[in-house]
């Protein structure tokens, strides 16, 4: 297993748009939930740079996907 990188939230987002998440709301600036419909995922991301390692590896189980995958979206 790679070693997760340093990245914001805003670089997570692109992230996780290229596998089909949307935006689907942002909570008074702290927040971006993110949502995909095939298969049915939410997510969210806390507006932070960078995320926590632990936040991190959290969002990309909760998004179905390995570090390895996220890694190549990036």
């Amino acid at each position: 297993m790679p070693k997760l990188p340093s990245v914001s939230a805003r670089e997570c987002v692109a992230a996780l748009e290229k596998v089909g998440f949307r935006l689907a709301r942002r909570s008074r600036s702290t927040h971006f939930y993110m949502r995909r419909d095939n298969p049915f995922a939410v997510v969210a991301v806390p507006d932070h740079n960078p995320i926590a390692k632990g936040m991190l590896r959290a969002i990309i189980r909760d998004a179905g996907l390995t570090v390895d995958e996220f890694v190549k979206l990036l």
